[in-house]
């Protein structure tokens, strides 16, 4: 199946590590280009490196920006479309927020969940959505996460700013459509990347276990009985992003393999 990336140019914000990684694999596998975006220089610098090491022909570059302000957000975006091409491509898979208990939760930490996920998507999409509506076409993906569909008192503050992604995202799909641009989002359940590793140590140590122990319990509370790999959730954004999903908009998939069965 052809879908129609090759030559491509995909921003993806968060791509040094996890999910943001492997659609950056994924993506040039198809011959795309790929552009990555994080804080870390160092963390950008490996991930360029490994991609490249994996395949020869990819045309990988790479820009530091903190994507909590809004003003570097839309420097990086006139500096990528200035410097590797116009985007024809957005992958949002920046940013995460730290769980943390109802009880404990301060006017501060709503706000640095806001601001650790929730507009760090929209800092760059904003700016770029109207440039991919001016040129008559585009395609955006959010990578946004099972937490804004269901409520977990340990992670009010970070599902709601996935719920607010939520809704943004099928406004967009909305608004923009007529313009030639699709806006669709990927809700991923626990997905076995680094981030999700460590915290397995985590409830490893409390629950007296092994790393291996909490794994393998872990795994047997899910529906499919294992963690997605970050990969799934790459070929999703993939497709979604490709001219084989063209009538595909505002479209939110879930991805936690049943965890949550939901009509809605």
């Amino acid at each position: 199946m052809d879908l129609e990336l090759s030559s491509k140019h995909v921003l993806i914000t968060g791509g040094s590590k996890g999910i943001g990684l492997a659609c950056a694999a994924a993506f040039l596998a198809e011959g795309a280009r790929v552009t990555l975006v994080s804080r870390s220089e160092a963390h950008l610098q490996a991930a360029q490196a490994s991609l490249r090491a994996a395949n020869k022909n990819a045309i990988v570059n790479i820009i530091a920006a903190d994507l909590r302000d809004a003003a570097a957000a839309e420097q990086m975006v006139d500096v990528v479309e200035r410097d590797f091409g116009v985007v024809d491509v957005l992958v949002n898979s920046a940013g995460a927020a730290k769980r943390t208990p109802a009880a404990e939760l301060t006017a501060a930490a709503w706000h640095d969940a806001m601001q650790a996920k929730f507009f760090t998507y929209i800092h760059v999409t904003n700016p770029l959505i109207k440039r991919m509506g001016d040129r008559g076409s585009g395609a955006v993906v959010n990578v946004i996460g099972s937490g804004g569909k269901v409520a977990a008192v340990t992670h009010l503050a970070g599902g709601a700013a996935n719920a607010a992604l939520m809704l943004a995202s099928a406004g967009l799909a909305a608004a923009y459509a007529g313009k030639g641009v699709r806006v669709n989002a990927v809700n991923p359940g626990r997905t076995f990347t680094e981030r999700l590793a460590e915290g397995m140590q985590a409830e490893a140590r409390q629950q007296g276990v092994s790393v291996e122990e909490a794994i393998a319990k872990a795994n047997k509370s899910l529906p499919l009985g294992r963690f997605a790999k970050p990969e799934e959730i790459a070929d999703a954004v993939v497709y979604l992003a490709s001219a084989r999903a063209s009538y595909i908009n505002g479209a939110l998939v879930a991805m936690d393999g049943a965890l949550t069965p939901m009509v809605v």
